[in-house]
């Protein structure tokens, strides 16, 4: 992308939640120091280490831990678990002004509406992440490669101003004149990839099982029935083309859910096969299997992983 306006000044940029997506994002921007970054944490750190399959990427970067301290400012990327915007409101309502850009890198749909009442006038990009993160340590996480982008939004110029933040970076912005369809096929992934890794405490491996493999399609036809009946402009074979994507991600690498079950942390269930269900309750589209998944995947998250898996 040529300089412009939106590209060429500095801007500044919190990021409200350091794990698997935050850390990488905060600390490529960091390191690529066309910026000023800022990481909204807990607990302060001074360095981020970002592991990249061509090598080792750490930049020093600043903490903000006092939301009460934070002023408005240019961009706000928000990288929390859905269930935790509520807990990122302070951090949000301190930062954001009428100029600011909130960029809500998170997984499902309906961004825009579940960050109204924490942003007030500020701008809400929905954005979808296709790169695989983990989180190693508070300081320290590991990027891998999803496909040929990195994030996908809506073309125009929130966001052409959004790919811009990260020229300098390895991570790379898909520009959609369909971004529904898009944020359509991302969610079949999660709502279906995400709780079957969690439910049986597996990485991605467990898709190359031809019994989990037939389970998936199956769960995948359905919510891809339900993603037509909201607008998303599906292929007829969706569901396979869906499986093969699931399948080609490298057998080590592990969902954010598969994590967070793993680290004993509530699931992002409700945001992703609860998004599918509940667009199928408006347009009644039965989805018998997706609605067992959800049950089990709201008990699992109810509970903690047995010790040692």
């Amino acid at each position: 992308m040529p300089p412009t306006t939106a590209n060429s000044e500095r801007q500044r940029i919190a990021v409200i939640g350091l794990g698997s997506i935050g850390g990488v994002v905060a600390g490529l921007l960091a390191a690529a120091g066309r910026h000023d970054i800022v990481a909204c944490v807990r607990r302060p750190i001074e360095q981020m280490t970002v592991e990249l399959t061509e090598g080792i990427v750490e930049s020093p970067i600043s903490a903000l831990t006092d939301p009460s301290r934070a002023q408005p400012l240019d961009w706000v990327l928000l990288c929390t678990k859905v269930q935790d915007t509520a807990s990122s409101g302070p951090w949000l309502q301190r930062m954001c002004g009428p100029a600011t850009r909130v960029a809500a890198l998170q997984n499902g749909i309906g961004h825009a509406e579940g960050l109204a009442p924490f942003v007030g006038d500020a701008t809400v990009i929905p954005t979808i992440v296709y790169y695989n993160g983990e989180r190693l340590a508070p300081d320290r996480v590991r990027y891998r490669r999803g496909g040929e982008h990195d994030f996908a939004v809506a073309d125009g110029a929130d966001g052409q101003a959004f790919a811009a933040l990260f020229e300098g970076t390895p991570l790379r912005t898909l520009l959609s004149g369909d971004f529904k369809t898009l944020s359509w096929r991302k969610l079949l992934i999660n709502a279906v990839g995400n709780p079957v890794s969690a439910l049986t405490l597996q990485r991605n491996a467990v898709f190359l099982r031809d019994d989990v493999a037939a389970l998936c399609l199956a769960l995948l036809e359905e919510a891809a029935t339900v993603g037509r009946a909201d607008g998303a402009r599906l292929a007829a074979d969706e569901a396979a083309q869906t499986m093969a994507r699931l399948t080609a991600i490298p057998p080590d690498a592990g969902s954010s859910m598969y994590f967070d079950r793993v680290a004993g942390r509530p699931l992002e269930i409700d945001a992703l096969t609860g998004a599918v269900v509940e667009a199928a309750e408006r347009h009644r589209v039965p989805t018998p299997l997706l609605r067992m998944l959800l049950t089990l995947a709201r008990a699992a998250s109810a509970s903690p992983a047995p010790k040692g898996s």
